[in-house]
Parts: structure tokens; sequence; C-alpha cells
């Protein structure tokens, strides 16, 4: 027959053998809504995890991950630092664009009692997922805000966002949340607080000293107003500074208070329980899972069966125990039979913490052969991080992209395989990755990629795929100290403008699939396209900034100060104290 003869030719067998080889990776259409679990670390550098290179620190479980699905080799966060790279996540948008990137040095959220934080009129991808029916849950860390006007309004608070749980830290881990460790936050300016105290208590002390000895003649008026002036200085800045364990290091379960201060020595197996409980009680319906880790920031909270078992001290300690905890997760998908209708994502928020190191103790990440780190927004150390996808039977195991993607991709994949749709009366700045992570096509939609630091645009790239070449034009740069340094070991921070950065004209210009450490800046003398490339790159910013419009700065000064009516309490404020674990 004309159908038995049609399956004889020699055409039409290989095309049903590839056909059927493709099977397993065609069942897109019948999984109509998979779940989420998107797994964030936290100030991890690339060079610290196995499939990236890291041969030191074991991290068998994220490496199975990539095993198992698609590692992308340019993943690159929106922001070096953590509130505006986690908005720019959550929102699938520049930060800027929603005033979660900073005009001055307060570049991240400061208290829980500021009155920033992610606007309410912005769409988070997790509140369209909740729209479409997805049980919506974030365990660990939020950083984006809680309060507007009163201390229990919770405008910015992940209810408000999305999420219908919440369990975890509204703020971030910071030293001052371990008792035993070394003040971090606002360090140098707590120094000058403390000596200009200490210096007007002296002159008030020596004042007193002179009216009682007779060598100076004031009145006591005087003296007292001048003794009650030093009083209110230091309480002004002590009512804030001296109880930062008690306002920023709490743990709230939804909108209640669970732990005020947090006991640090139960966190890893809190969050770890709330995330596997998320799991088994949603396991019938679609869920979204965020499991943004408080690994690895320090204070590098590390449970005492992981301490001094890796090669890098305890930071190695507290990533090889992330891993684990990425593979208890794991190990509970695939026990509740949710391995293939589940997308498993893994990420860090930006670059690893070249400066942060307490002595000899280096307590920040490693970024591999790439230039920079945690807080500079052009070099690549600071924002390209791991990026992994897992979809067994979805996406093809073991591939590897070398195309540019960013964290803002995350916002239009998840929405468009929940069955929803991105906002369309707003620009959103990520691209759907689905196309690109089934290799049915063969570039990333990104043009162009803009690195900002603050709200100041630091660099560019431009991905020219007719040629595969990834060009990088840096238009400011922090000035490493000690020079040459990679880092501002000095600052403990890289600036992001003023006297610490250094302007560019013309551009510092890289190729980045043939320097990807950008060693060797290209010049008009060395590269033939330097100035088409600087060009191109320069109309495609003038296209960008015509669409940013203005919008309230969510980090300035104003709303980044402690102001106590916001502070959330467990108690009658200001005596805020309550450990309901410890009641359970």
């Amino acid at each position: 027959s004309f159908l038995l003869l049609c399956f004889r030719s020699p055409l039409v067998t290989p095309l049903i053998f590839g056909l059927l080889l493709q099977a397993p990776l065609t069942q897109l259409s019948t999984i109509t809504q998979p779940n989420f679990v998107l797994l964030l670390a936290d100030d991890l550098g690339i060079g610290d995890v196995g499939c990236y290179g890291n041969d030191t620190i074991r991290t068998p479980n994220i490496d199975r991950l990539a095993k198992e699905g698609v590692k992308l080799t340019q993943h690159i966060a929106a922001a070096p630092l953590c509130t505006p790279s986690r908005a720019a996540f959550l929102t699938g948008r520049y930060a800027l664009r929603s005033g979660m990137d900073a005009i001055n040095d307060y570049r991240v959220i400061f208290w829980n009692a500021g009155s920033g934080g992610l606007p309410p009129n912005e769409t988070t991808f997790a509140k369209i997922l909740q729209q479409q029916g997805y049980s919506t849950g974030l365990i660990g860390k939020w950083h984006q805000g809680i309060n507007c006007e009163s201390r229990d309004d919770h405008c910015h608070h992940p209810l408000k966002h999305g999420f219908d749980y919440f369990y975890g830290m509204p703020f971030t881990l910071i030293s001052d949340c371990q008792p035993t460790e070394t003040p971090e936050m606002d360090r140098g300016f707590r120094r000058k607080l403390w000596l200009s105290t200490q210096m007007i208590g002296l002159i008030t002390l020596t004042a007193v000293l002179g009216r009682l000895t007779g060598l100076i003649s004031v009145r006591w008026k005087t003296l007292t107003c001048l003794a009650g002036f030093s009083l209110l200085f230091f309480i002004s800045w002590f009512s804030s500074y001296g109880f930062v364990r008690y306002w920023n290091c709490i743990m709230m379960r939804n909108h209640g208070i669970t732990e005020q201060p947090m006991v640090t020595d139960r966190t890893t197996s809190l969050v770890l329980r709330e995330s596997i409980s998320f799991i088994e009680r949603n396991k019938h319906k679609p869920f979204l899972l965020f499991l943004s880790f408080l690994h690895s920031h320090t204070p590098l909270l590390t449970t005492e069966k992981f301490l001094g078992r890796s090669r890098h001290g305890l930071y190695g300690d507290n990533v090889e125990e992330m891993d684990w905890m990425v593979g208890q997760v794991l190990d509970t998908i695939d026990k509740e039979g949710l391995k293939d209708t589940t997308l498993v994502y893994f990420a860090s928020d930006h670059g690893g913490w070249l400066e942060r190191q307490e002595g000899k103790r280096q307590l920040g990440g490693w970024n591999g052969i790439y230039k920079g780190g945690k807080a500079m927004g052009g070099w690549e150390g600071g924002i390209r991080v791991p990026g992994i996808f897992r979809w067994p039977g979805v996406l093809p195991a073991g591939t590897v992209i070398d195309e540019p993607t960013s964290l803002m991709d995350i916002y239009p994949t998840v929405v468009h395989l929940a069955g929803g749709a991105v906002p369309q009366d707003r620009v959103i700045d990520g691209r759907d990755l689905l196309p690109l992570l089934r290799g049915t096509v063969e570039h990333s939609e990104h043009e162009f990629l803009f690195h900002y630091c603050g709200v100041h645009l630091h660099a560019v790239r431009w991905h020219q795929k007719d040629t595969g070449a990834v060009w990088k034009a840096h238009y400011v740069t922090p000035i490493f100290s000690p020079p040459r340094a990679g880092a501002c070991y000095d600052r403990g921070f890289c600036p992001c403008f003023g006297e610490g950065v250094t302007h560019h004209d013309p551009p510092l210009l890289f190729e980045l699939s043939q320097d990807p450490s950008e060693a060797k800046p290209l010049s008009a003398d060395t590269e033939p396209l330097f100035d088409t490339v600087i060009r191109k790159i320069g109309r495609a910013i003038e296209e960008h900034r015509r669409t940013l419009t203005p919008v309230p700065e969510q980090l300035s000064v104003s709303n980044a100060v402690w102001k106590p009516w916001l502070q959330p309490c467990c108690g009658t404020f200001p005596f805020c104290w309550c450990d309901k674990e410890d009641d359970n």
C-alpha cells in the first residue's frame, strides 16, 4: 500500500526515529501549570559552585541540577546589591523603574522601620501566579521593605505582593544579628557617631569642671543646656543603632513576628522545615515556592554538623550547608512525585563580596575569573551569577547555554508557563527564556543589557547576534583601593559616584567572548570596529533612557532613616521581645 511504501522510504525512517528521540521534550502542552521552585542564594559568587569550576567547595546537589538541566554561563543580575537586584527579579524590570535603586549611599533597605520599599503598584510574578490559581510562598529573605505610614500597614510586605504565605526575615542577615560578631551595619558611620558623642561629652565635662574650679565663668543654665544636648544627641542615634539586633534581626510568619530578636542557632533548620512543609501542603495544586536563602551572607549562619567541613573556612562551610539544603528540597520534590511537573531554578542575587573580611578570615565569596564583585555595577564579578534550570522531560538535560540572560527573565518565563500575561501598562525588561532553554531558538532575545550602580549607568553590553560577539562598554568604573587590588578593601564597598569612581570618555571596551576577565581594553587602534560599536551602544542608551519615567525614590534618605512609629514590634514599643518558636 501507499502507507507501507512511505514508511519504507529512506527519508521518512530517520524522521520517525528523530521524532521518537525528541518525545521526552514535547510534553510541554500536556503540563498546563507546572510548579515552580525558585532558589536564590545571597551573595554567592559564581566561582563558589562546582559546576562553574570550583573544585574545592563541594556542591553536589547544585551540580546535579546542572547535570539534569540547563546551565547558563552568562546569567546577569540586574544590580550588584540585594535590594535592587531582588526588586528587578520580582518585577522583571530594572530597579530604577520602581524607584528601588539608590541616588545616594543608601543603596539597600537599611531598616525594618524605614518607609521605603517595593511600591504597592508594582506587579510581581507572584501576584500574577496568585491570580492564576497558584499557591505562592516566600521562605527566607525579603529585604523589600515592610511599612509605609504605620507599623501595621504592611504596604511593602510579601503578602501585599502576591505571596499567600511568608516565613523568614523581612530584612537581611547582618553580623549584628549574631551577638558574638563584630557589628557590620553602618560601621564607619557608627564610629563617627561614637566619636562625636565622646567629644561633646568631654566638652561638657570640661566645662562643668572648669565652672566648679572657677577656671571659666559660665552660667549653670548654659551647662545644663549643654548636658541636655549631649544626652539628646546620644539618645537620637543610640535608640536605633544601639538596638540593631532587636530592630532588624527578626523573623516573621505572615504578618506576625515569631522571634525578636531571631535565635540564629535554629534559623537554618526552621527555614528548611518551612520550605519542605510548603511543598507537602500544596502538592495537589500548582504552587510557587520562592526559597530566598539567608546563605551565604554574613554572619554565615552554619549549623554545627557543617562547621569545619570545607577547605575554605566558615564561608565554604556555609556554602556546603546551603547545597545540602538544596538537596533536601530536591529530595522532597522527588518523594512527592513532583519532579516531572516542577521547574526548579537556582541563582544568586549578585556576585560575591570580596571585601568582607575579619582579620585574615575571608567571609565573602569568590567570582572565579571575573573582575570585581558585590556592589560593583559594571564589572562582571559583581553581576555574573550562577543560573540553572531543571525540568525533566521538558528541558534537555546537560545543556550549557552561553547567551546573555538576566535574572529579570524569570518574570515573563514563569508568568507565561502559568498561563498568565505580563502587564501591558509598563516596560518589562525581562524576556521569556523558554524557547532558548528548550533549544527552539539559538540566541537570547536580549540585544542590550544595561548595568547600573544605583541610578548611575556604569556599563552596557551589546550582544551582536550575527557574529556572536558580546561587546561591553564601561562608562564609569570604581577606583580600587589599594590600586590594582581588584576591590575597594579600604572602603568595604565600591561606590557608584563621586571621588571613588573614574569616568571614561571614550568608554573602556571589551569583547567578552574573547576576554571574559575584562583584562585587555580595546581601542580604536587595536579594534577596527571600536567606533562603530561605541556609536551603536550610545544609540541604545538614548533609546533606553527614553523609556524611563520619574518615580518616587524608595531609597532616599527620608525613606531610609529609622522611624520608631514604623518599627515592627511583638510587644509594646519599645519593649519588643518575643520567642514564639520556643513557646511552640
